[in-house]
C-alpha cells in the first residue's frame, strides 16, 4: 500500500511554483482543493491536492481560463477522472481532446446508419 505524503503550504508552494496567498485564494474558489489541517491547525496538502493545484495552474496560466472557467473545467476533469479510474495527471489536455474527437466520430457514424 502506498502511503500518501503531506506537505506544508510552504513546501506546496515550492513544489508547484504557486505563492501561498494564491493557494489560500484557490481553496476558496475550488471546492475540491481542501487541504486537511494538522494538530497545530496548519494546512497540509496531499499528493492529490498538489496534482489539483498543478491542474488549476495549467488551466489558468497555460490555457488562459478564467477562474470561473477553470472551476467548471476542473469539475469536468475530476468527474471524467473518476469515471475512467485514471489519476488526475493523466486526464488533461490532449487526452480530453482525443476522447472528445473519438466520441464525435462515433456519434457521426451512428447518425449515418439511421
Amino acid at each position: 500500500m502506498v502511503e500518501e505524503r503531506y506537505y506544508s503550504i510552504t513546501q506546496t508552494a515550492r513544489l508547484t511554483g504557486i505563492k501561498p496567498y494564491v493557494l489560500r485564494y484557490w481553496e476558496k474558489e475550488f471546492r475540491w482543493l481542501s487541504p486537511k489541517k494538522n494538530a497545530a491547525g496548519r494546512r497540509v496538502y496531499s499528493d492529490h491536492d498538489v496534482e489539483l493545484i498543478r491542474l488549476i495552474d495549467w488551466l489558468v496560466h497555460k490555457e488562459g481560463y478564467s477562474i470561473a472557467g477553470a472551476r467548471k473545467r476542473v469539475g469536468s476533469i475530476l468527474h471524467l477522472s473518476s469515471q475512467l479510474d485514471l489519476p488526475l495527471s493523466e486526464v488533461r489536455g490532449n487526452v480530453l481532446e482525443t476522447i472528445k474527437k473519438e466520441l464525435t466520430e462515433i456519434r457521426d457514424m451512428l447518425e449515418q446508419k439511421k
